[in-house]
Formats: structure tokens, C-alpha cells, sequence
């Protein structure tokens, strides 16, 4: 018989079954029924009259055995319910007579909110007593919260053992009651907010990306799903406002994601989707989010009132101190990203603090005010999708969690600056540190990499650009990148002794270069040239005869000849930077 049919045997509130370990901060079932506890309370009962001399108290799995030996015989004169019965409390007293001398009288019950959950690590991370009725309701009152959009894109499936991307969106929609004052009379809801979160493989850090919703980008052309189950392409626009990729002309979230994938080159995999109503219920039901201003702040247009130093908001002055604009920085969208940003570390903080994680009743309010918050993609619409993912994801320890901006510049077409243009130069390697998880924490999440074999073979001797032989090849990049590699080669790098050995098949995913050991040198030369990674680097067994070239063959990661292929190690010190785990003042 399973835990939750020994516990309903008796009319048993499962509930009654899960303790909290203080050790641990996790709730734990206890299948030893409290009752058996009490089993030498039936002896006190019958011997008391004859005078006895009270006993110790018998640890609980101790009298638990001895009532059982001495029951036989020492009958008890009432049966001790083995675990609180539903049955109103009322009935106690008339169905078990007073209490008896010498016997501590049970504490009341501090709260039936884990009637229907069992809380553990994650902020979503829950898992419902089968078989409850309680449960039940309460699992299908949170299944009926979450509101979901279907989109053409994403990932369907696990990304359990695979990067993650994950784009939060905030519309400037004025949905929910007070919320008629923010946002764009009339907005069917652009993307006002948002944050390319995207989680390493192997979940030891996360990079959030704020993108300005006045970046000018092109949107490209975007299928979107129909309430009769058609799809319909919206057509793509060239050079808007990035917060147009949302609402403007039928947009869906699908659509912002495609055109973050067009931007970033990041697949994004699902999106969560929230009004000005999410941080009004979130910070409340956190119990408020500590903020900190480097000067007081009274401004009139956000009603945002703080004074110097540090304060706790939540409701209508969270989002008043996410919304303002005009207290911080050069009062432009710029400086408003970095304190959605403090905002946000602060939330994630309070979220993943003990005290948030080991209370059941602030973590039912969050769970509650987080589902009802949230619109996400069909993938991961339901309690069950989303408490996988929580739990996949609260593996990432918040110090390793790092914020910063897409890299832009003032838009040179205007004469008053009112939108901003990517900045290639920055925003490019970071697009790549992304792409290939580097980490812009310190985390040694390939600690061993420096050691490895693969590391030394780009370590050693290079032979000259003329003494280099290589054939290359294209075996997945963009069409004709073998030829414009090889014109590159021989006339920008003098590598004369090159020639174009056409496509490859099957496609590859990464660059490699195959060389012998008595090429070694030119390996390494010619490496350098292109910045291929260690891992790029193809070694045989045998040294190659004559006039035998390598064969550098071309992977979907080849961009452009002379652009490296290998990502950056750490972020150009130009990229803002926000640690999830330090508290920061805005200024």
C-alpha cells in the first residue's frame, strides 16, 4: 500500500503526513502516524486511578513499539486516533473525554496552507499530494492562472540538457484595474521591456539581456497562429522601433522572438509575457523588493517618492520605481534599463532567499501571483511544464547571474537623438560569448580548459603564411563562403598555397582544420589567422607525404573570412555589467 493510501485509511488528512526538517527547509513524509505516539498515554489512562508514578516520556518510534507490546495486556478504555481525522474539532472532546492529567494537551494546527502542497527548493518547484482533493482543486486553481499563446518558433520538448533562452517580455498594455495612468492610451501592446534570458548547458550561469525597445531593426516576416487554427505571415517592416515587433499590425510574442533570433542569432526557446499588474502582485506577494537610490527621488510624473539610500517597494511604487524615467541617469530609456535591472536582481534575491523557500504560505501567494502574472507559449503552459523548468533552472546560483544591455549607439540619422542602433563592435563578441556559453561571471565553468590537450596544440612554433598549404572547403556555412575565405587568404594573408575544394558533405555544426603532425606548424599559423578555437583543431596519426595540403572544412559557426571563430573569453570592458547577487544604487 503507497504513503497516501496508508494516510487516507483512516480518514487521514495526507496533509498531516509532511513535516518540515528545520535541517533542510523541505517538507518530508512521516509515515509514522502521531497516534502510536500516544499509545502509553491508553496505559497512563487505565493505571492512573490506582495511583502510578508518571513515567518519562517515551520517544515517538519508542512508544510506538511499546504500545503495541503492552496493549495485549493493557487494554486501552478508548481507541487514540492514529492522525488528526477531518472531522470537525468540535467532536474532540465529546468522543475522547477531557484531557487527562499528566498529558500534554496537542498544540492547535499553525496552518493548513501545505494541505494541498509540498514545497521544495524552487520558486515554482512544487509537487501535489496525489490523491487529495484539496490538491486537486488547488493544482487546477493554478492550471486555471496561467494564460497561454500559441506560437509558430520555439523549442517543443525538454532543454534539460541544453542551453536555454528564455525572452521576458513587458507590454505597456493598461490591463488590470489602476493601471489606466501607465503606458500608451490605447496600445495594444508593444514590447515595452525586454530580457533575452539565456541559461548556460550546464547551469552555472545566466546572461540577461536588455534589449531598448527603441532600438531600430528591421522585424522580419512572421507566421502566427489563428483562432481557427490557420497561420497567417504578418509581413516583416526594415528599419523600426524594436517594441513594434509586438501588437503593431497582429504581432504575436512569436514575432518578437523571431526578431530577437534575427538580432542576437540566439534561438529563443520560450517566452513569458507580463502586464504592469506582475510587478504590482509580484513584489507584494515577496512582501516588498529592496531598492537603493543614490540621491531622494520625488518625481511627479511616476509618483515614485524615495528617500536617500535604501527602501522596500512594493504595488503601485514598484512599478512607479520601474516605470520612471526622468529620476536617474540622462533620464532616457537607457538609464531606466539599468533599474529595471537592480529591480529585478533584488526580486530574484528575495525569491530565492530561506525565508521565501521555507514558507508555505509565501510561496503559495508568489506561486499564485506568478501564475496570474504570466502569459507564456503553449510549450510550457501548464503547472507541471513550468515546475520542470523552475527546477531546472534554479540550479543557476543567483551571484552567477549577470545583466547587461545590448551594446547601442546613438542613431546617426537623427539630429535629435530619439532611437539607437546596435553597436557592432561590442555587441558582436557578446553575441558570441552567448552563443558559445561563455560565462561573463567568473565562473570556472571549464576550470580545466587551460591544461587540456586540446589548449596545446595552438601552443608552439608557426610556420609563414607562405609555407602554409590548406584546401578549404564549405560544409555547412553560407554559400560560397569557400571561395571568399580562399580570395581572403591569398590576398589579404599572402597564404598563396590555398585552393577551393568545393562543398562537403555531411553539413557540420563546427569549423574544423585536419592537418598530420609535420603540419603541425602550419596548423597553428593558419589558426591564428582565422582564430579557430582549440577545439577546432583536427590532428591525424600519420605525417603527410609531399605536397599534400590540410583541410580546413567550413561549419555552420563560419561567419566571415578574417571574423574569428573562437569567442571571446571575457566581455569588452565597454558592456554595462549587474550581478544578480549585488545590491546596487541608482543614481
Amino acid at each position: 500500500m503507497d504513503a497516501h493510501s496508508r494516510g487516507r485509511a483512516d480518514d487521514i488528512d495526507p496533509a498531516d503526513q509532511w513535516v518540515l526538517n528545520p535541517d533542510t527547509g523541505n517538507y518530508e513524509l512521516r509515515l509514522n502516524p502521531s497516534g502510536q505516539q500516544s499509545g502509553g498515554a491508553g496505559n497512563r489512562d487505565s493505571g492512573s486511578a490506582a495511583g502510578s508514578a508518571p513515567r518519562r516520556a517515551t520517544p515517538p518510534r519508542q512508544a510506538g513499539r511499546q504500545s503495541r507490546r503492552t496493549a495485549p495486556q493493557q487494554p486501552s478504555h478508548r481507541d487514540v486516533p492514529a492522525q488528526r481525522s477531518r472531522r470537525s474539532g468540535a467532536g474532540q472532546e465529546a468522543l475522547h473525554g477531557p484531557p487527562q492529567p499528566g498529558r500534554r494537551k496537542r498544540k492547535p494546527q499553525k496552518s493548513r496552507k501545505r494541505k494541498a502542497l509540498i514545497w521544495t527548493g524552487g520558486v515554482m518547484a512544487f509537487v501535489l499530494v496525489s490523491g487529495s482533493v484539496g490538491a486537486y482543486l488547488l493544482y487546477e486553481h493554478f492550471q486555471g492562472n496561467i494564460k497561454t499563446v500559441d506560437v509558430v518558433g520555439g523549442t517543443n520538448g525538454s532543454t534539460a540538457n541544453q542551453a536555454v533562452n528564455i525572452l521576458l517580455i513587458g507590454t505597456d498594455k493598461r490591463t488590470g484595474k489602476g493601471n489606466e495612468g501607465y503606458g500608451d492610451k490605447g496600445s495594444v501592446g508593444h514590447a515595452d521591456t525586454n530580457i533575452l534570458f539565456h541559461v548556460s548547458k550546464d547551469r552555472t550561469n545566466a546572461t540577461a539581456l536588455s534589449i531598448p525597445r527603441d532600438l531600430i531593426t528591421d522585424i522580419p516576416d512572421c507566421p502566427t497562429k489563428q483562432p481557427d487554427g490557420s497561420v497567417k505571415t504578418i509581413p516583416g517592416t526594415q528599419q523600426v522601433r524594436f517594441n513594434t515587433s509586438l501588437g503593431q499590425d497582429g504581432r504575436d510574442p512569436g514575432c518578437t522572438m523571431a526578431t530577437v533570433k534575427k538580432i542576437t542569432g540566439l534561438k529563443v526557446d520560450h517566452f513569458m509575457m507580463a502586464d504592469f499588474n506582475a510587478i504590482k502582485t509580484l513584489s507584494t506577494a515577496v512582501g516588498g523588493v529592496e531598492v537603493c537610490v543614490a540621491h531622494p527621488v520625488d518625481d511627479k510624473e511616476s509618483h515614485l517618492k524615495l528617500p536617500e539610500g535604501k527602501s522596500v517597494v512594493k504595488g503601485e511604487q514598484a512599478l512607479a520605481f520601474v516605470r520612471t524615467r526622468h529620476s536617474f541617469g540622462n533620464q532616457g530609456d537607457l538609464d531606466r534599463i539599468k533599474v529595471q535591472q537592480q529591480f529585478l536582481s533584488s526580486l530574484i534575491r528575495k525569491m530565492t532567499s530561506g525565508d521565501m523557500l521555507t514558507s508555505p504560505t509565501k510561496l503559495y501567494k508568489l506561486a499564485d501571483a506568478a501564475t496570474k502574472a504570466l502569459t507564456v507559449d503553449s510549450q510550457i503552459g501548464s503547472i507541471s511544464k513550468l515546475k520542470s523548468l523552475a527546477l531546472d533552472l534554479k540550479k543557476v546560483n543567483p551571484k552567477n547571474v549577470t545583466f547587461t544591455t545590448l551594446p547601442v549607439l546613438d542613431n546617426p540619422a537623427e539630429k535629435v537623438h530619439a532611437t539607437v542602433v546596435i553597436n557592432p563592435t561590442l555587441a558582436d563578441p557578446l553575441f558570441s560569448m552567448m552563443h558559445d556559453d561563455v560565462s561573463l561571471t567568473e565562473v570556472k565553468q571549464k576550470a580545466n580548459a587551460a591544461k587540456s590537450k586540446q589548449d596545446a596544440l595552438l601552443k608552439g612554433t608557426q610556420a609563414a603564411a607562405s609555407d602554409v598549404r590548406v584546401k578549404v572547403l564549405n560544409g555547412g556555412a553560407v554559400a560560397g563562403s569557400a571561395q571568399t575565405t580562399l580570395n581572403w587568404l591569398q590576398n589579404t594573408e599572402g597564404v598563396l598555397k590555398s585552393e577551393n575544394g568545393g562543398n562537403y558533405q555531411p553539413d557540420l555544426k563546427k569549423t574544423i582544420l585536419k592537418y598530420a603532425p609535420n603540419q603541425a606548424d602550419q596548423a597553428r599559423k593558419l589558426a591564428d589567422m582565422m582564430g579557430l578555437p582549440a577545439a577546432a583543431m583536427k590532428p591525424g596519426t600519420k605525417d603527410a607525404v609531399g605536397l599534400t595540403p590540410m583541410t580546413l572544412i567550413l561549419g555552420a559557426d563560419f561567419q566571415a573570412a578574417g571574423t574569428p571563430i573562437t569567442a571571446p573569453t571575457k566581455a569588452p570592458k565597454d558592456i554595462p555589467q549587474t550581478h544578480a547577487d549585488k545590491s546596487v544604487c541608482a543614481k
